[in-house]
C-alpha cells in the first residue's frame, strides 16, 4: 500500500474544513468528522523510526504507540528530507520540483551565490522563488480564517514568506507560553492554527540522536502535545506531523571534499547539505566530475547527473524553471555517509552530529498522529 505524503496534510485538514475543492487522501475525516477548527503542528526531527526510542521520554508518544490514545499512520517526506523542502511541500501540498525549494542550500542560476534557506531574508523575491500558491491562501480565499503562530525569529524570512503565505503570522516570543498563544487563537474563531517547533530537531544536530539533550527535548515536546490536547476546544481536531526523521554520523563516515583535490576538480558552486550534494560543474567538466565522485564515493553514495537524478522521481515533477537549481551533480548519500565542505560552508556544519536529508527510509518516513473527536 502506498504511504500517504506530507503534500497530503493540509489538504486533509481543508477538508475537514469543508473546503470543497481539497481532498482528503489521509482519509481523516472518517476518523474525527466533520470539525470547525483544525489546529497542525510540525514537530521537526520527528521521525517514524525514532518514536520507540522517543517513547521512554514522552508519555503521551508512548500511549499513542501503544494505541492507547490519538490515532497513529506512517507518512513519507518528500525528498530531499530536509527543513526548507519539506515545510513548502507541507504548505504547498506540492513536490520540490514543483515548487522550487530544492534543498537546504541552492546556486541562484546564473550567479555563483548560494542561497541558505534558513537565512533567507528579500532576495530573490519568495513570489519568484517560490512561484505556487499555499493551502494557507487556499483557505483564506475559501472563508476560512488561518493563523500560524511561530517563533519570532522565522518571522520576516524569506522561508515563512514562501512557505507561509496567506496566514495570519502571530509571533511568539520566548518570553511567552506558546501553549497558551496556540490555545488563544484556537479559542478566539474556528479555521486553522498551524503552530512549530525546532527543539527536538536543534538537539539531534547539536548533540546526536540519542543524547541526554536529545531526550530531554523529546520530554518538551511531548509536554507541549499533552497541553495541547488538554487545552482542544470542542469539535477540534489535532495533526500532528514532522517534516523529516534523522540519523548519527560518526567521524569515521565523514568526507570533506575540500580536502580532497580530486573530488574539487572541477567544480564551481557546492549547494545542498552534507547528505545531498549538488556540484554545479565547470564548462565540460560534468564526465569527468561524475567518474571521480562515482569511483571515490563507491558504494558510499549514488553519484547521478542531473538528468539521472530527475529521472529517479524523487524530486516530483520538475518545473524547468526550477531544474538549473539542481546540480550538473547530485550525490545522495547512503548508509551513515555524510559529505562534507569545510570551504564552502559556515565551520558550524562540521560540527553538527546528527543529519539528515537522503533519501533513506530512517530520514524520509514520518508519523501523522490525529487527536480529538
Amino acid at each position: 500500500m502506498a504511504l500517504g505524503s506530507i503534500c497530503d496534510v493540509l489538504p486533509a485538514a481543508a477538508a475537514l474544513l469543508g473546503v470543497s475543492a481539497a481532498v482528503d487522501k489521509l482519509a481523516i475525516a472518517d476518523r474525527v468528522g466533520r470539525v470547525d477548527r483544525v489546529l497542525v503542528i510540525l514537530v521537526d526531527g520527528l521521525g517514524w523510526h525514532l518514536l520507540p526510542e522517543l517513547a521512554g521520554d514522552a508519555p503521551l508518544l508512548a500511549a499513542v504507540l501503544a494505541g492507547a490514545t490519538g490515532r497513529l499512520s506512517q507518512l513519507v517526506c518528500t525528498f530531499p528530507s530536509t527543513t526548507p523542502t519539506n515545510l513548502v511541500s507541507l504548505t504547498t501540498g506540492a513536490q520540490p520540483g514543483e515548487h522550487g525549494i530544492l534543498g537546504f542550500t541552492l546556486n541562484i542560476p546564473g550567479t555563483g551565490t548560494v542561497l541558505n534557506h534558513i537565512r533567507w531574508r528579500d532576495d530573490p523575491p519568495h513570489t519568484q522563488w517560490q512561484p505556487l500558491p499555499t493551502w494557507f491562501e487556499r483557505l483564506a480565499r475559501a472563508g476560512v480564517e488561518v493563523r500560524a503562530v511561530l517563533p519570532q525569529w522565522l518571522v520576516g524570512s524569506g522561508l515563512t514568506a514562501a512557505a507561509y503565505r496567506g496566514a495570519q503570522l502571530r509571533a511568539a516570543y520566548q518570553d511567552q507560553d506558546y501553549i497558551e498563544q496556540i490555545a488563544d487563537e484556537l479559542a478566539a474563531a474556528p479555521g486553522l492554527v498551524y503552530g512549530y517547533t525546532a527543539e527536538l530537531d536543534t538537539a539531534a544536530h547539536l548533540f546526536g540522536l540519542g543524547s541526554q539533550q536529545w531526550h530531554a527535548a523529546a520530554s518538551s515536546v511531548d509536554n507541549l502535545l499533552t497541553r495541547l490536547v488538554e487545552a482542544l476546544p470542542p469539535d477540534t481536531a489535532l495533526l500532528v506531523t514532522a517534516d523529516h526523521g534523522g540519523l548519527n554520523v560518526p567521524a569515521v563516515a565523514r568526507l570533506d571534499l575540500d580536502a580532497d583535490p580530486r573530488l574539487t576538480a572541477g567544480i564551481r558552486v557546492v549547494a545542498g547539505e552534507p547528505r545531498v550534494r549538488y556540484l554545479h560543474t565547470q564548462p565540460g567538466a560534468t564526465a569527468d566530475v561524475l567518474a571521480t565522485w562515482r569511483e571515490v564515493l563507491a558504494g558510499r553514495a549514488d553519484v547521478h547527473s542531473r538528468q539521472e537524478a530527475v529521472a529517479t522521481g524523487l524530486f516530483g515533477p520538475v518545473s524547468p524553471r526550477h531544474l538549473p537549481r539542481i546540480g550538473d551533480v547530485v550525490v545522495i548519500c547512503r548508509g551513515e555517509t555524510a559529505v562534507l565542505a569545510t570551504g564552502h560552508e559556515p565551520p558550524e556544519t562540521a560540527r553538527l552530529i546528527g543529519f539528515h536529508g537522503a533519501a533513506t527510509a530512517t530520514e524520509m518516513a514520518i508519523p501523522l498522529i490525529v487527536f480529538g473527536v
